[in-house]
């Protein structure tokens, strides 16, 4: 597989330790965003996890893409798991042990099993198998859909979109702004079988966005989990490729406070 540079200028902490596990290229994302009132959003989540919030608000994010690439260390390629479509629906979130910000997905849905099964397996992902379809209308157009396969509701999503090609404002994808916000997450929570808090580190260069159009059809993953979209335009953002290293999950625990060292007193005179 080819290899890509890693790069950590932009990161706000040095690159975790140990060796990375995975290495996957995902391919023409849609980035479609909702801004959600805090405490609906913060009613959902783990209570180890505070709501991360920009302009006073939670955000809920829909991202269709593809991945391929895929490379787990020191094995052969994955049959079946050449490349396949993956939806996400996420949003975004600090832990209370370390206060590092990051990524919480309510559910992730694969056309692929085997990629579901090791997703649940390695990482307690809430990974869902689901009938998928992603065609190229263009360069930069594709019109997506998914079905959950085995769902006591239909959860359905249904979109057509496309990027409208690289701009300088974008590009920049500075701190401080939505885009920057969005994108720019190096860890990926969890909870193991326990319900212990766990995460997985990851790493990638800045993400090379663009502005989007979209027409969503339809799209069932908030009412999936209880949440209703507010009646506005999503944020729109596409990208058209970016290479990602996955480390293994980690427990997380909390960060010990130093304690008052107790010291005997004698009594004098």
């Amino acid at each position: 597989m080819q290899q890509f540079q890693i790069r950590t200028s932009h990161r706000p902490r040095p690159l975790p330790s140990g060796r990375w596990t995975m290495t996957q290229r995902w391919n023409d994302l849609l980035f479609a965003h909702w801004p959600i009132p805090v405490a609906q959003m913060a009613a959902l989540l783990p209570e180890w996890l505070d709501v991360d919030t920009f302009q006073g608000s939670a955000w809920l994010g829909a991202v269709p893409f593809w991945l391929d690439r895929i490379k787990v260390r020191g094995m052969p390629p994955i049959p079946g798991a050449r490349s396949f479509p993956d939806l996400n629906l996420r949003t975004y979130v600090r832990d209370q042990y370390t206060g590092t910000s990051g990524v919480y997905c309510f559910s992730l849905d694969a056309s692929n099993l085997l990629a579901v099964v090791a997703a649940r397996t390695c990482y307690n992902l809430p990974y869902y198998w689901a009938d998928m379809r992603m065609e190229q209308r263009s360069e930069r157009e594709f019109a997506f859909y998914s079905r959950r396969r085995f769902s006591g509701q239909d959860v359905i999503f249904k979109a057509r979109y496309r990027g409208l090609g690289p701009n300088s404002k974008l590009a920049e994808n500075r701190s401080g702004t939505l885009e920057n916000f969005l994108t720019e997450r190096t860890c990926l929570f969890s909870s193991n079988r326990a319900g212990q808090p766990i995460r997985a580190n990851l790493h990638y260069v800045p993400w090379p966005l663009e502005e989007a159009e979209a027409e969503i059809e339809r799209n069932d993953l908030a009412s999936a989990i209880g949440i209703r979209l507010p009646n506005v335009e999503p944020v729109l953002h596409y990208s058209r490729r970016l290479a990602v290293y996955i480390w293994p999950k980690e427990l997380m625990r909390p960060v010990l406070a130093p304690r008052p060292v107790a010291v005997a007193v004698s009594p004098t005179g």
